[in-house]
């Protein structure tokens, strides 16, 4: 599912090996992924957008996921869509409601109904996709799949969204950075 060139762009500017790292599990690790160092880059934006892109599910109309690392994956997978004539929407879910505007948690142009994959950036438990999983249902949306870029969780995750009837991909394993999980 990963290519070599988002591999690359991870080892080079998103990996770090320099631990001890907390992770939000609070587990520890000798290895950390600032996976926006590369889902921020132009280059690695576009390259991220592109195998997002080839792994969704069919008829997914829109992506997202918690803010804050879900948000570039999806815009990026977006316009990746877009600049290839397909129509794909971006979301975002909060962490909490906001007191004023519209006061919601779900932001970006989705409605009940829509067939929605959820993303996340790297994952150790499957904690932040299950929170967006849950909020998206509350709110009338089919959630088809959930799409992390890096797993870390040796298949936990999986097997969290496999009993929720959820199909899971993830884009890049550990072993494909040098590190183990």
């Amino acid at each position: 599912m990963s290519t070599p060139e988002l591999i690359d762009h991870l080892r080079r500017h998103a990996l770090r090996t320099d631990g001890p790292f907390t992770l939000r599990s609070g587990a520890v690790s000798s290895w950390y992924l600032d996976a926006r160092q590369t889902t921020f880059d132009g280059e690695g934006a576009r390259l991220v957008g592109r195998a997002v892109l080839d792994a969704l599910a069919p008829g997914i109309s829109a992506v997202g996921g918690m803010t804050m690392g879900a948000d570039p994956i999806a815009v990026a997978t977006a316009i990746t869509a877009a600049a290839e004539g397909r129509h794909l929407r971006a979301f975002s879910v909060r962490k909490e409601a906001k007191t004023h505007g519209t006061q919601g948690r779900l932001v970006g142009p989705v409605r009940r109904g829509d067939r929605v994959t959820v993303l996340e950036d790297t994952t150790t438990t499957g904690a932040a996709a299950a929170e967006a999983v849950e909020h998206l249902s509350q709110e009338g949306l089919e959630v088809a799949q959930v799409v992390v870029l890096v797993d870390r969780s040796q298949g936990m995750a999986g097997r969290r969204f496999a009993d929720l009837g959820i199909d899971f991909v993830a884009l890049v394993a550990p072993a494909e950075l040098g590190v183990e999980s």
